[in-house]
C-alpha cells in the first residue's frame, strides 16, 4: 500500500513587488496555517516517510514547517526542482520515480498543478486546491510506479479554513 499526502504551499507573501515569484516567502497567516495543518495530520495517526518539495520559497518554507512538526531535520527534504509550476505530467512522473522503500509520501507543490493532479488521482474533484490543503489518497500498489494504474482511493481533504 502506498499513500500520498498532497500539500499545496502555505500563503504566501505579496508585500513586495521587487521578490520574484519563485523567492516569495510565507505570509503571517501562511507561518501559521503550516504547523497548524501538519498538528492536524500528526493528531490523525499520519506519518510520512518522505518529504518531497518544489525549491520555490513558499513550499520549501510549508516542508520545513510540516517536517519541524514531525520532529525530523530539513535536511531530509528532497528538492525537485520541476515540482515549481508543475505540469500533471511532471507530477505523474515524480510519482512513479519514488523510492519504493518508502510508504507515504508528502509532496509540496504549487497551483494551477497541485489542483489539476488531485483531480486525476481519484474520482473525488475539487475546484480549487486551497493554500495548505491537504489532499491523500491511498494505493494498493506495491510500487510508485504502479501508484495511478492500481487505482488509488481518496482518503481525505484537509484545509485551514475547514477547522475554523
Amino acid at each position: 500500500m502506498k499513500t500520498l499526502i498532497v500539500i499545496r504551499h502555505a500563503k504566501s507573501s505579496w508585500d513586495s513587488a521587487d521578490i520574484s515569484d519563485f523567492d516569495r516567502p510565507l505570509n503571517d497567516r501562511g507561518r501559521r496555517d503550516a504547523p497548524a495543518m501538519a498538528a492536524r495530520l500528526i493528531k490523525a495517526g499520519v506519518s510520512i516517510d518522505r518529504f518531497v518539495s518544489s525549491p520555490a520559497k513558499r513550499a520549501r518554507q510549508t516542508a520545513e514547517h510540516f517536517i519541524h512538526a514531525f520532529d525530523r531535520k530539513e535536511k531530509e527534504i528532497q528538492f525537485i526542482e520541476e515540482l515549481y509550476h508543475a505540469s500533471l505530467e511532471t507530477f505523474r512522473d515524480v510519482v512513479a520515480a519514488l523510492d519504493d522503500k518508502d510508504d507515504t509520501v508528502a509532496i509540496f507543490s504549487h497551483n494551477p498543478g497541485i489542483t489539476a493532479f488531485v483531480n486525476v488521482l481519484t474520482s473525488v474533484r475539487i475546484d480549487n486546491m486551497p493554500t495548505c490543503a491537504v489532499f491523500a489518497a491511498k494505493s494498493p500498489a506495491e510500487h510508485w510506479t504502479e501508484f495511478q494504474s492500481a487505482g488509488p482511493q481518496f482518503w481525505f481533504l484537509d484545509y485551514p479554513k475547514l477547522g475554523s
